[in-house]
C-alpha cells in the first residue's frame, strides 16, 4: 500500500493553517484589537481635565434690594433660606466648572464656562477632553434673541435652537437665582406647597418652567420645561435641570453640582460641577467673543 509523505511544500511542515483556521485567527486578532481600542478609549475618558484658565476680568460690586412681597410660599421660603430679607442684584455672571457631557452618544469629561448677561444674552464655551486634554470644543452664543451653536460636526441655528437657548438662559440663572425676582419680566405662580411655575419671556411670547423645591431644606431641587431637542425636531421634549447640591462661592449661594436630563434618555446629558463664579463683571464685549 502506498503511504502519503509530507513534502517541503506541505502545510504540515510550513505550519500554515487551513483557510478556515486562518479566518478564525484573523477574527481573533480583530477582536483583540477592538478590545484594546475600546480599553484605551475608556481609560482616556476617565481623567478629569484641569480647570479652564481663569478669566482676566474682575467681579463688580453686588448691591441688594428687599425681597419682594407676594411670592408663592415655596418661592419666598427658597429666597429667605438663600438670602434672608435682602437679595443681590446680579447683572452678569461667569460660571466655570468641569464634569461630563454626552456628544454623539459618548460621554466625555469636560470643562466649561457659561457667561451670562442676566436675562439678555449668554455664551457657552465647552471643551471635551480625553486623557485630560481637549479633543474638541463647542462655542454657543445667544445674542439679541438668536442662537448659534457651533459644534464639532456643524453649526445649528433656527427657531428651535433659539427656543432652547432662551430656556437655557433662564435655567442657568440657577447660579444667580435672584434674577428670577429682580427681572420684572419673570413671574411666579403658585402650584402647591413645594412647587411653583416660573414664567419667562421669549420674544413676544412666554415660556414656563415647573420649579420644584425640596420640602425639607426649602432649596430649589429641579426645573422642568418643554424644549426642542435640535434644530429639526418637530415636537418638544421634557427637559429637566436638577440642582444636586448647594454651597457658596464668595458668600453667594450656588448649586455646586447640577445635572441636565432629557426625559427620553436614561442618564444626564450633562453633569456639571462648579469651580468658580464671578458676578457683575463687564461682559459687553466678552459675551460676543469665542474661546475661553
Amino acid at each position: 500500500m502506498a503511504v502519503a509523505t509530507a513534502t517541503r511544500e506541505s502545510p504540515i511542515h510550513l505550519g500554515v493553517l487551513p483557510p478556515r483556521h486562518r479566518g478564525r485567527r484573523i477574527l481573533v486578532w480583530i477582536a483583540a484589537g477592538l478590545v484594546v481600542v475600546v480599553g484605551v478609549g475608556w481609560l482616556g475618558l476617565q481623567p478629569q481635565p484641569d480647570p479652564l484658565p481663569p478669566p482676566t476680568f474682575s467681579a463688580g460690586a453686588v448691591e441688594t434690594v428687599p425681597l419682594p412681597d407676594g411670592l408663592p410660599t415655596p418661592v419666598a421660603r427658597f429666597y429667605e433660606v438663600l438670602y434672608g430679607d435682602e437679595i443681590p442684584v446680579v447683572d452678569s455672571a461667569v460660571i466655570s466648572g468641569r464634569g461630563t457631557m454626552r456628544i454623539a452618544g459618548i460621554t466625555f469629561p469636560a470643562r466649561w464656562r457659561f457667561s451670562h448677561v442676566s436675562g439678555e444674552a449668554y455664551r457657552h464655551y465647552i471643551e471635551l477632553t480625553a486623557f485630560g486634554r481637549p479633543v474638541m470644543s463647542v462655542d454657543e452664543h445667544f445674542l439679541d434673541g438668536s442662537a448659534t451653536l457651533d459644534l464639532p460636526f456643524g453649526v445649528s441655528t433656527g427657531p428651535n435652537v433659539d427656543q432652547g437657548a432662551n430656556l437655557a438662559l433662564w435655567a442657568e440663572a440657577v447660579w444667580m437665582p435672584s434674577v428670577w425676582v429682580t427681572d420684572g419680566r419673570a413671574g411666579w405662580v403658585a402650584v402647591d406647597d413645594d412647587t411653583a411655575a416660573l414664567t419667562v419671556p421669549f420674544g413676544e411670547a412666554t415660556e414656563t418652567f415647573t420649579v420644584r423645591f425640596d420640602p425639607t431644606t426649602g432649596l430649589l431641587a429641579s426645573m422642568e420645561s418643554m424644549r426642542f431637542k435640535d434644530q429639526d425636531a418637530t415636537a418638544k421634549t421634557l427637559w429637566l435641570n436638577e440642582a444636586v447640591g448647594w454651597g457658596e462661592f464668595d458668600g453667594q449661594p450656588v448649586p455646586l453640582r447640577a445635572t441636565v436630563i432629557w426625559a427620553d434618555e436614561s442618564s444626564p446629558w450633562a453633569d456639571l460641577l462648579t469651580d468658580e463664579v464671578i458676578y457683575n463683571a463687564d461682559l459687553a464685549d466678552y459675551v460676543r467673543q469665542d474661546g475661553p
